[in-house]
């Protein structure tokens, strides 16, 4: 605690050694901003993809769907429809219409085609229960009974949609980890000419018996504070920014739900105390390594 609050308050003496305003400081506070700024959408745009995909996998495996020849007659239908709610772990099956039929079409072939042109399957809707039905059992037990039947549990629509979301996580990692390194080298280059500046500054202080480590905690908690203060504008900015983005007109559509939920929202909370911890190390690092080069 004692650390802190003398990072917070500082050494009024040690501090002449850094200038309060000027290109180093507006530089600083301007990357770091942009930084957090770029950080908090990387974020946002990476668990909302996320969130999106699971939800959609979630909603994939709830669901599945029963194909019946174009030819199958009622009885194939019917005896399908029973198989179907005599099995452990189906919530509800039932056939989709005419109508549920081509609007799955649609997208594909347009709306001006009419079903009665084309041999469309017979497709039933199955809704798995909890605990959901034994995919293998069942579709033996079809094999046996109705071996024209196909049962489709979206298994392969499920695969790349948890792929997508995984390699997206990871592009959102290493954007972050890049957006790090630009922080930390901007944050260095800052301080190095900083102290160049005031080399004139620092050899008084030098002359009168301060040690080097004195003088970089002047820059160290001027530019950690710095650093923090970019960090926080730049997070809110973004925070703004997110709230403006437009929703798509759809239900769940993936443009309504950019942002943060729940535990979600503590990264962005974050983001400034990871600033400036990144600014106090690197500024240490590069102030000490300086000063020793100017012994």
């Amino acid at each position: 605690m004692r650390a802190v609050i003398d990072l917070i308050v500082g050494d009024p003496q040690a501090d002449r050694a850094v200038p309060h305003t000027g290109i180093t400081a507006r530089l600083t506070v301007f990357v770091t901003g942009v930084m957090a700024f770029l950080a908090v959408l990387v974020l946002a745009l990476s668990m909302t993809a996320g969130r999106v995909a699971d939800r959609w996998a979630d909603e994939l495996a709830q669901a599945a769907t029963l194909r019946l020849p174009a030819d199958a007659g009622e009885a194939a239908v019917a005896r399908a429809l029973e198989i179907l709610r005599t099995t452990p772990g189906v919530a509800t099956a039932r056939t989709l219409n005419d109508a549920e039929q081509q609007a799955l079409l649609d997208p594909w072939l347009g709306g001006d085609l009419s079903l009665d042109t084309l041999p469309i399957p017979k497709l039933i809707e199955i809704v798995a229960d909890a605990p959901p039905y034994d995919v293998d059992g069942l579709r033996a037990r079809f094999a046996a009974e109705l071996p024209a039947a196909v049962l489709d549990d979206h298994a392969g629509w499920r695969a790349p949609l948890l792929k997508a979301a995984a390699r997206l996580r990871l592009v959102a990692g290493m954007v972050t980890l890049l957006i790090g390194a630009a922080l930390i080298a901007t944050i260095i280059l800052a301080a190095q000419a900083s102290l160049a500046a005031n080399l004139q500054v620092i050899r008084v202080l030098r002359l009168v018996g301060a040690r080097d480590i004195y003088i970089a905690r002047a820059f160290v908690r001027r530019f950690t504070l710095r650093a923090g203060l970019g960090a926080v504008l730049g997070v809110v900015f973004g925070v703004v920014v997110l709230q403006f983005v437009p929703g798509g007109d759809a239900p769940g559509s993936f443009l309504s739900e950019i942002g943060f939920q729940g535990a979600g929202w503590l990264w962005p909370l974050v983001i400034p105390l990871i600033a400036a911890i990144v600014a106090f190390a690197a500024t240490r690092a590069a102030a000490l390594a300086r000063l020793k080069e100017q012994t």
